[in-house]
């Protein structure tokens, strides 16, 4: 019986270590969470910005009066081309659907874009123009690639404008008028955001102002105050402008 006893340990000593070894929990290797992406820019939100660059316009001059008198036909007394800076300001709001980016914005810019030709019809007078304010009022529609937009833009633009005649041999100033006028604007615009709130950008525009006729009063002692000539000018402007903007409350989106 003793034997039995001493065979049954010592075959319990010998099996334990195996079959706790058998028991033993597996080491638990956890499941590795996956790789987070960086955040997507988020172009939605109000944004102010400043703005700054050049600028060309074209003015084409037709006489249509002359001392009260009308000159039927009118006489087209040819164009002048004339450039430019100006800078500014606007203030906008985005909302981004997907990756296509919906927007409305204001801009308002001091001008200097001045230019002067000799008239075909008074050879001894030069016509001279100057655009010294604009003002654009547009919707845009764009498509973001995350932190880079590229957008079309389109509205309502306004200038204020300057005109003046000159007697080419005395350089003596005859007369002088001035405009605030409405047309249409397009542009084009490619903008990069470099942090969260804060953006560049690079935007062309063309803004299509139409044909005004314009009364112009003389300055001179001879003629002073007195309807001196009517003037149908037609004018349209480029620009080229960088920009600078901040959104406010921006956030990434993170995605996983």
């Amino acid at each position: 019986m003793k034997r039995i006893l001493l065979s049954v340990a010592g075959l319990a000593a010998i099996g334990t270590p195996a079959f706790a070894a058998d028991l033993a929990p597996r080491s638990y290797v956890p499941t590795k969470a996956p790789p987070m992406v960086s955040p997507a820019y988020d172009w939605s939100g109000f944004y102010v910005g400043i703005n700054g660059g050049g600028g060309w316009n074209r003015n084409c001059w037709s006489n249509t009066s002359f001392f009260g008198t009308a000159v039927i036909p009118s006489a087209a007394e040819g164009c002048g081309t004339g450039s430019g800076g100006t800078v500014g300001g606007q203030i906008g709001y985005r909302w981004q659907s997907a990756s296509w980016v919906f927007g409305v914005e204001a801009q308002g810019n001091w001008a200097n874009l001045s230019g002067s030709s000799t008239s075909l019809v008074f050879p001894n007078i030069s016509n001279q123009s100057n655009v010294d304010s604009f003002g654009l009022f547009t919707g845009q529609i764009g498509y973001a690639w995350n932190n880079v937009l590229l957008y079309v833009k389109g509205g309502a633009a306004v200038t204020g404008n300057q005109y003046s005649s000159w007697s080419i041999p005395t350089g003596a100033e005859l007369s002088s008028a001035n405009d605030t006028r409405w047309g249409g604007t397009v542009g084009v615009g490619f903008e990069y955001g470099f942090a969260p709130d804060w953006s560049v950008a690079l935007e062309y525009d063309h803004l299509f102002m139409g044909t005004d006729n314009v009364a112009f009063t003389g300055v001179t002692a001879a003629n002073l105050g007195v309807n001196t000539r009517n003037e149908d000018i037609g004018q349209d402007i480029d620009l080229v402008t960088a920009r600078i903007n901040y959104r406010f409350g921006a956030t990434g989106i993170s995605k996983y």
